[in-house]
């Protein structure tokens, strides 16, 4: 190593504010040369990270629009919503008169609470494992209504009264679809990591207490 070389290394390891910057690049997952500065990352390996982060926010915030689009759309014709629910329930073998307003309550309000905790950045690997179930849950319900029931074709009500939606495959199909987004958002989402606090020293300080000789 070079004379020049080591002076450098040995100034970065001298210098307080070099360190916390040091310490800082540590705490946020960058790699630190000798002289205590980031390395700067090539333009190939900065692409293809900051493509996926951005496919994770498109992920996260497309379910959540997405849950809360169908929650309102439920709410908007929230009885025809009710009447199709009570005749899922009927076929299923329930007392639907009973259970038709309280199953409709339950998936508005499990949309409404999915949506809230995709967008909250704490609760949002949680969100994503809600949406994955409702997803499967959805879509297996579809596929049990087809197969084992042998239902006819029915207006699920899924979209409200905006876009037509059939119980069965395609809607099986579809939100198994969906579960791609859920799964990115759950194995891709990392919350933004905190910066330390810079330290550097108070002037003022070293003016009114003078260093000892």
């Amino acid at each position: 190593m070079s004379e020049n070389s080591i002076d450098a290394t040995t100034r970065a390891r001298d210098d307080p504010e070099r360190r916390e910057d040091e310490i800082r690049s540590y705490a946020l997952g960058q790699p630190v040369s000798a002289t205590g500065f980031p390395f700067s990352a090539s333009p190939s390996r900065r692409f293809l990270p900051s493509v996926f982060k951005w496919l994770v926010r498109l992920s996260r915030f497309g379910l959540a629009a997405l849950f809360l689009f169908t929650a309102g759309a439920k709410i908007a014709i929230a009885k025809t919503f009710a009447t199709n629910v009570s005749e899922l329930l009927s076929a299923s073998g329930f007392n639907y008169e009973r259970w038709m307003w309280p199953t409709t309550i339950a998936v508005i309000t499990a949309e409404v609470i999915t949506a809230t905790l995709l967008l909250v950045p704490r609760t949002v690997r949680i969100g994503a494992v809600c949406a994955a179930a409702l997803l499967m849950g959805f879509a297996g319900y579809a596929l049990y209504y087809v197969y084992v029931l042998n239902g006819e074709p029915l207006e699920c009500g899924c979209f409200g009264g905006i876009i037509g939606s059939q119980l069965g495959v395609s809607t099986a199909l579809r939100n198994l679809g969906l579960l791609v987004p859920a799964l990115v958002v759950f194995f891709g989402y990392k919350r933004p990591a905190t910066a330390l606090p810079s330290r550097r020293p108070n002037k003022d300080n070293e003016r009114n207490y003078p260093k000892s000789p």
